[in-house]
């Protein structure tokens, strides 16, 4: 059973930064995209960011367009995710999953569309 370890949250403040990271199993980074996701207390999970096999493409949700950006490092086995100028509704549990699409769109960063679900990095940012 694959599970994905995500790590890297905090309590930070408005303005602030963070980088969560992904450790995915080795040699899987070409093959699978790689989605972040946040669920806020109350709320549904909604998607953040994805990136495809190879890291040939990204997509990133509008709210977060221009604030956050997806990586990976091959040598680590790890996805990031790239968190500048933080806002408080950015408060929320984040999650990495594994996706089986050769590219990322809007269409494709749903809950549905991916799954090894990591236990979250919880991230707070304080106004």
């Amino acid at each position: 059973q694959v599970q994905l370890v995500e790590s890297g949250g905090g309590l930070v403040q408005a303005g602030g930064s963070l980088r969560l990271s992904c450790a995915v199993p080795p040699f899987t980074l070409d093959y699978y995209s790689w989605g972040w996701f946040r669920q806020a207390p109350g709320r549904a999970r909604e998607g953040v960011s994805c990136l495809s096999p190879g890291s040939t493409s990204t997509y990133t949700a509008e709210f977060a367009r221009g604030r956050f950006s997806v990586s990976a490092d091959k040598a680590k086995n790890t996805v990031y995710l790239q968190m500048n100028n933080l806002k408080p509704e950015d408060t929320a549990v984040y999650f990495c999953g594994r996706g089986s699409h050769r590219w990322c769109s809007s269409t494709y960063l749903e809950v549905s569309e991916f799954g090894a679900w990591g236990q979250g990095t919880q991230v707070t940012v304080s106004s």
